[in-house]
Order: structure tokens, then C-alpha cells, then sequence
């Protein structure tokens, strides 16, 4: 181990993510070996692609980031790569993953697994209603007074869909749902291809008061292709705009079920001292469709989709303990996204000044602590394109093995057992 890269043990960083402070835990390694055991608030960065993504992902220069490997020696090469681009405060896990792991730390496997697990912990509190496979099937067949709604990315229900499923991604729901299902006796059927993206989707719907009988589709996709029942491929329906009068309804809800997750509410001077402030790391993300983000957004903010946001914080947000403020022009799809992240222990607020910010924004340089996208040069960017190992999702495409799909299920049920053995997740439920 290079001597010069301080270290940090197991029990420091353990009490870190207990109490909340900021910490980005990265993995180095290719997907495809951090799927297969991994700390539960780690973020996969591979060494490959860390030049080219650590600024995006970790916006704050002064951010602790504790990095390992298990044995590979790559760890060490990128706290090199990060000091090179200015982070001042890296070290490695002490041991690496070996080292986690005879500390007595829990280990997971697969990817995105935080929102997988708040997931689980969801559904064994709420008790979020479900339907299976087969008596979905039946109301299909029987052309019941049902709507399925797909609530993964828009690509993925390209792939394969549940026959006649209308796409609307996770925080969409929420806020397009009233016009999909105008008469409140349709029952809405919600989706996605295993199980998380369903539970949320389906109690949103609940959270937000929406008057039709809802139920998430158990198991998703998965559940579909064991019980041998068709998919549908390539279809391309989607939801259409929103009336004014089925947006209104939407916003109180959303905004009801946020204060009662104890989401802050962000002005002007709010952002102005969130851009300012050199100790905290803030995200700034806005929750629209990416279409929506392309044709025009804040300055400085990001596109991070509402509903996938919530399936993948260790994507978007891999700094355990900072702050996220979110953006919309709706008051429904940051509000919805906003109240799961804070069930999920993350400090977030809601942007209820966007015409302010938006002028406040375009007049800011940026602050010299805030980390800028880098000059590559031409290896580390050959470097970069290169792909790595990518884990192969037992829930995507149509060919995989149904004992990997079946495996899969069986894991995501043990996860609230692994959440309690863990104990540093901070998760709750309204």
C-alpha cells in the first residue's frame, strides 16, 4: 500500500454514515466484481472512468471520499488520479474489501442496492398492495376496467412491457395518473421489471391520495416471464400532457406527502447560500424528463429524472450525507422524488423559487471549492471509452436464465434482514 494515502478504518467510516456526515465510499473496481459483494452505501466509480466522472459526481473538492479494491491495486491509482484533479481529502479503506468484511461488516451484492432495500423496507411497513402475474393476466383477458402503467425509463419498456402497459417513468406517475385513469373506479396497475421501481410507483400513488384502486404488479417483468405469460416488445406508448385542472389536484398531493416527510422548501437566498458554502456538498438536480431538461433548465443544475433518481442515489448522489434540492416547473415530480429521498435519510429541499433562481444563477462563477470538468488527456480518455466488465442485470432483456431470475426475487425479499444487520442506513416510512 503507498504509505502517502492516509487510511480510514471500518468503525471510522461506519460512524460516519451513523452520523451523516458526508462521505463518498467508492468502489474502483469494474461493475461487473463491485455486483458481486459490496458495502451497502458504496458507489461504483471504476478506475477506468473516474477522470471522466468524479466531478460530475462528487461536485466538492473538500469531499472526504474513502476509496478501496479487493486486492487488485487500484485503489491506490485513484486517489493519485483524484488529488491530480484537486480533491484534498482521500484516502483508502483500511484492508480494502477483505478489510470490511473481517471487521464484521455487511457486504451486498447486485447494483443501485439502497433504493432496492428502502424498497423492501416499504412494502414490509406499508404493505403496499400487489397483484401476481397471473391475476393481472386475467384482467387483461377479461378487459376489466384496469391500466398498467410502466414506470421504468422509457428504453427500458422499449425492451420488453407488460401487453398494453403505457410507459410513465417513476416521478411521472404521480402527476400523470389523474389523466390516464380519469374515471377514479380504474384500477391502475403499476410496474417495472422486478420490484422496486413497482412498490414505489404504486405507493406514490397511495401517498398522494389518488382516488383509483392501485396495486404494483408483483415482481414486475420477472414475475410475468415465470409464470410463461407473453411480453410485449418495441411498443412506444407513452403519456400525454396534463390538463391544468388534473395538474392542481397532483401539486397539493405531492406537496402534502413532502411536508410530511419533512422536505424543505429552498428561495433564492437558499440557493445563493447553498452555492456559497464551502463545507457542504449540494446537489443540484432537476427531476423533469430528459426531453423536458434538453429544452431548457437552471444553470448549474443537472437532469436526474425523478423516478430514477430515487431507484439509483448511488449514481446520481454518491456523497452519503449531502444535501439534494430539486427543480420542476410542476410542483408534483420534485415534491413526489423529495419525499422518498428524505425517507431514505437524505437531507432535501424543493426549489419553490425557479424565476429567482434562474436569474441568480446565470450571474454565478464558479466557486473555486466546486470541482470542474477536466482536460483529459489523450490515454486517460482512450482510457475512458474503453468498457469495463459491466454486470449483466438478471432483470433486463428477455434471455436470461429463469434460476438467475428466480435467485434475484429471492435475494431482494432477504434485503430488510440485511438492512437491520447493516444498521447504518438511517432509512424510515411514513
Amino acid at each position: 500500500m503507498n504509505t502517502s494515502i492516509p487510511t480510514k478504518t471500518f468503525h471510522e467510516l461506519r460512524q460516519w454514515l451513523l452520523e451523516r456526515q458526508e462521505v463518498a465510499l467508492l468502489d474502483v473496481r469494474d461493475e461487473d466484481r463491485f455486483a458481486q459483494a459490496h458495502p451497502l452505501f458504496a458507489a461504483n466509480l471504476p478506475l477506468a472512468r473516474l477522470a471522466l466522472e468524479a466531478w460530475r459526481r462528487i461536485p466538492r473538492l473538500a469531499t472526504e471520499i474513502v476509496l478501496y479494491d479487493d486486492g487488485e491495486g487500484l485503489a491506490a491509482s485513484a486517489a493519485r488520479t483524484l488529488r491530480q484533479q484537486g480533491y484534498s481529502r482521500v484516502s483508502l479503506l483500511a484492508g480494502g474489501l477483505q478489510g470490511w468484511r473481517e471487521a464484521g461488516g455487511e457486504l451486498f451484492i447486485d447494483v443501485n442496492v439502497p433504493s432496492k432495500a428502502f424498497g423492501e423496507l416499504v412494502e414490509s411497513q406499508r404493505h403496499t398492495p400487489a397483484l401476481s402475474a397471473q391475476e393481472v393476466q386475467a384482467l387483461l383477458q377479461q378487459k376489466a376496467n384496469v391500466v398498467v402503467l410502466d414506470a421504468r425509463r422509457f428504453d427500458e419498456y422499449q425492451t420488453m412491457n407488460i401487453p398494453g402497459s403505457i410507459s410513465v417513468p417513476g416521478a411521472e406517475l404521480a402527476l400523470r395518473a389523474r389523466s390516464l385513469a380519469p374515471d377514479p373506479a380504474t384500477r391502475i396497475i403499476v410496474n417495472c421489471a422486478g420490484r422496486t421501481r413497482s412498490i414505489i410507483g404504486a405507493q406514490s400513488l397511495l401517498n398522494a391520495g389518488i382516488p383509483n384502486p392501485v396495486a404494483a404488479l408483483r415482481n414486475g417483468t420477472i414475475g410475468w416471464t415465470l409464470e410463461g405469460q407473453a411480453l410485449e416488445r418495441g411498443a412506444r406508448r407513452r403519456f400525454a400532457a396534463v390538463a391544468p385542472e388534473q395538474c392542481a389536484p397532483a401539486a397539493l398531493g405531492a406537496r402534502a406527502v413532502a411536508d410530511r416527510a419533512g422536505v424543505q422548501r429552498a428561495q433564492g437566498v437558499d440557493l445563493a447560500r447553498f452555492v456559497a458554502e464551502s463545507e457542504r456538498s449540494t446537489y443540484l438536480l432537476d427531476v423533469r424528463t430528459p426531453e423536458e431538461f434538453l429544452a431548457g433548465h437552471l444553470p448549474g443544475f443537472r437532469s436526474a429524472p425523478g423516478g430514477q433518481l430515487v431507484q439509483e442515489t448511488d449514481v446520481t448522489a454518491p456523497v452519503r450525507g449531502a444535501r439534494m434540492l430539486l427543480a420542476d416547473d410542476d410542483g408534483v415530480r420534485a415534491n413526489m422524488s423529495a419525499s422518498w429521498l428524505a425517507q431514505m435519510g437524505w437531507e432535501v429541499w424543493v426549489l419553490d423559487d425557479v424565476s429567482g433562481a434562474q436569474a441568480l444563477l446565470r450571474g454565478l462563477e464558479p466557486a473555486p471549492w466546486i470541482a470542474v470538468e477536466p482536460t483529459l488527456s489523450d490515454e486517460q480518455a482512450a482510457w475512458a471509452a474503453t468498457p469495463g466488465r459491466r454486470y449483466r442485470r438478471p432483470y433486463e432483456g428477455t434471455d436470461n436464465p429463469r434460476e438467475a431470475m428466480q435467485a434475484y426475487l429471492d435475494w431482494e425479499y432477504g434485503l430488510v434482514a440485511q438492512l437491520a444487520r447493516d444498521g447504518t442506513h438511517g432509512f424510515w416510512v411514513l
